[in-house]
């Protein structure tokens, strides 16, 4: 996608602009959990230590992502911005200054994850039959990160200018290839020797490698909407200094989440196998429910960061209710069907156990009627992080797992009659409050008033008023 061709966001009709930019994005976090599944799949055939070994080194590498996927939200803030103010020379300096500070941060992570992965396999208690596997995989992912990260800046940055199709087919092509890569790293087939679990994860990195070069090709040849250039590659204290600003409460929210996940079924195992299971078929529906809200959060801020750009903010903030109405009505409806098909949906991760599926059925109804209210508070997060209000979308993440869903679980399960029902009755009264609480805070409208760049015109303006003045005495 040339400049010439690079959409305007900032005028034309709202709700037709929001769904095609959406559909892409939602298209590509699917292709991104059959990559998942891919893994998973090949990984299963080789028994449960190879399992084991993924899943404990998955939370790892998650986390990691986490903390290095901020300063890509930043890149997305300030593209978005400077597009819509229409500086598309700040464009470029910005997406070359986010490239590189990423690229530093990941051989940094690199490094320092290389070396501690067996003591952290260890800590987590791995076994002397999963140990090698788990830190094999784990090293290896994170040998791969600045092509983890790099991916990711790709994909932050043609998102801030308005391209999401781009990146789409660059991840169809991904998981094609790793749906050749990954039995043949894995079983091994001909020269190629069977590497086991540290197969996936090469398979992973050299799909992401490719994505990586491919991608940032593209962007040194300035033909997609961004054209790096070498000379933008100095390092810029003051605008890294606003990167990580903007970044950092990006980097907590995405972290803590992680963090949440790891707590949450630790709380769940108290109660037994059977809770445990179905807390995972419930976990995976809720998954599958979030990929659409997300993709249209992240739609919404990338129009919303380029109407504030442009200083139209009014049609900012009808951007941010129409995306959450479209967000609160869908996911309602699909809630319902949900409600009604739940048995269905447990039976066919887990068939032939009763207890099971009674109780990841009654999870997933329990759940299902606020799913909207999911689908609201990520709209209106979208907007806050496209207006630069990176810490209030930070705080709103934080109280929705930390304040109320993880202590009303606690409560709910070891302190009343409920059990494991508190924990799942814990997700819906969240969904709920944290909606509320999201709501009121976008209503008051402080976000409207986020500056995070000075005007374009600022300083042709100070120098037209200075030769004035001289000129006139």
């Amino acid at each position: 996608m040339s400049r010439k061709n690079l959409p305007d966001f900032t005028r034309g009709p709202i709700i037709k602009t929001l769904v095609t930019l959406a559909l892409p994005i939602v298209f590509a976090n699917i292709l991104q959990t059959a990559y998942q599944l891919i893994d998973t799949f090949w990984v299963g055939r080789l028994g449960a230590e190879a399992v084991a070994a993924v899943s404990m080194s998955f939370p790892i590498v998650f986390l990691m992502i986490s903390l290095g996927g901020g300063l890509a939200i930043a890149g997305t803030i300030l593209v978005s911005q400077y597009k819509g103010q229409g500086n598309l020379e700040k464009v470029d300096y910005v997406s070359a200054q986010t490239l590189l500070v990423m690229f530093v941060i990941s051989l940094v992570v690199t490094g320092l994850g290389y070396g501690i992965s067996e003591p952290v396999m260890q800590l987590m208690g791995a076994g002397p039959d999963v140990l090698p596997q788990a830190t094999s995989y784990l090293q290896i992912s994170f040998f791969g990160m600045i092509f983890i990260f790099g991916y990711f800046v790709f994909q932050s940055l043609m998102r801030g200018v308005g391209d999401v199709k781009t990146p789409m087919y660059i991840v169809l092509g991904t998981v094609i290839l790793n749906l050749i890569l990954d039995p043949l790293f894995i079983m091994g087939w001909g020269p190629v020797p069977a590497y086991g679990v540290t197969g996936a994860a090469i398979a992973t990195v050299l799909t992401q490698g490719i994505a990586t070069i491919i991608g940032t090709t593209m962007l040194f040849s300035g033909k997609y909407g961004i054209h790096l250039k070498i000379k933008n590659f100095k390092l810029d204290i003051p605008l890294i200094k606003k990167m990580i600003g903007l970044g950092l409460p990006a980097s907590i929210e995405q972290s803590t989440r992680a963090l949440g996940l790891a707590i949450m079924t630790f709380l769940v195992a108290g109660f037994g196998t059977i809770s445990i299971a179905a807390y995972g078929i419930g976990g995976r529906v809720l998954s599958f429910i979030i990929i659409p809200t997300i993709g249209l959060s992240m739609a919404t801020s990338t129009l919303v960061g380029q109407n504030m750009g442009a200083g139209k903010v009014d049609r900012a903030e009808q951007i941010t209710k129409k995306s959450a109405l479209i967000s609160f009505i869908t996911l309602t409806i699909i809630g319902a069907i949900i409600f009604f098909f739940a048995k269905e949906l447990a039976t066919a991760f887990i068939p032939g156990d009763p207890e099971v599926i009674a109780s990841g059925s009654l999870f997933i109804q329990i759940m299902a009627f606020t799913f909207g209210f999911i689908g609201l508070q990520q709209s209106i997060n979208g907007a806050f992080r496209g207006s630069g209000n990176v810490v209030a979308s930070m705080i709103l993440s934080i109280i929705s797992l930390w304040v109320l869903q993880f202590p009303l679980a606690y409560i709910l399960s070891k302190h009343t009659a409920l059990g494991e029902m508190g924990i799942w009755w814990a997700f819906p009264a969240s969904n709920v409050v944290a909606a509320i609480i999201a709501l009121i805070w976008f209503l008051k409208g402080d976000w409207k008033h986020k500056k995070i760049l000075q005007p374009e015109n600022s300083k042709l303006t100070q120098k037209i008023i200075t030769e004035t003045i001289i000129e006139e005495g």
